[in-house]
C-alpha cells in the first residue's frame, strides 16, 4: 500500500452546489440537468463526523467537499415491492423496508436508517403507496398479513446543511 493521498476538503459554505428537499442537485443558476452527473454525486455521498459530503479519490488526491441540503442527504429513490420490500436509496444502497421505522411528517414519507433520516422521493412513495392504506387511525403499510401503522410526526423546521 502507498502512501496516503492528500486530502482536499471544502467546507459547506464554499460548495457551489447543494442538495434540495427533493432531493435535486442545485447550483446558483438553477437545478442540474445531467443525470449522469446527479447520479455520480449521489453515489459520492458520504458522512464522516463533520457531516454529509461528496467523497472523491483521484490519482494525485482525495477531494471531499461538505455540502448544504434540505431536510436530510439520504432518500429513497426507487421501491422494489415484494417480500421484503427493498429500497435503493440515491447513494445506490439497497436495503430491506422495516416498515417500523417508516414515518410521516408534514406531505412526506420518511425512513429511520441506522439513526438517520431516509426521505422518500415522490416516485418512491407512490410505488410504495400500493402496499399502503388508509385506515381510522391513519397511514399503514401492509405485509403479508400484518398491517403496520405508520406513525404522523409533528412538522419540525430543517436547517439546510444539518
Amino acid at each position: 500500500m502507498g502512501p496516503a493521498l492528500p486530502e482536499i476538503v471544502i467546507p459547506r459554505e464554499n460548495a457551489v452546489f447543494r442538495l434540495d428537499a427533493r432531493g435535486r442537485w442545485c447550483n446558483r443558476h438553477g437545478m442540474f440537468r445531467n443525470r449522469r452527473i446527479c447520479d455520480h454525486f449521489h453515489a459520492a455521498i458520504r458522512r464522516d463526523a463533520a457531516g454529509y459530503h461528496l467523497r472523491q479519490e483521484l490519482p494525485d488526491r482525495v477531494e471531499k467537499v461538505y455540502f448544504p441540503y434540505e431536510d436530510t442527504a439520504l432518500f429513497v429513490v426507487q421501491v422494489a415491492l415484494g417480500d421484503p420490500v427493498e429500497l435503493t436509496l440515491n447513494t445506490r444502497r439497497r436495503v430491506a423496508l422495516d416498515p417500523a421505522f417508516l414515518f410521516v411528517r408534514g406531505e412526506s414519507l420518511y425512513l429511520t436508517l441506522e439513526g438517520e433520516r431516509v426521505k422518500f422521493t415522490e416516485r418512491a412513495t407512490l410505488k410504495l403507496a400500493e402496499a399502503m392504506e388508509f385506515t381510522p387511525e391513519g397511514y399503514a403499510i401492509r405485509t403479508g398479513e400484518r398491517v403496520h401503522p405508520i406513525p404522523e410526526l409533528p412538522d419540525e423546521a430543517t436547517a439546510c446543511g444539518r
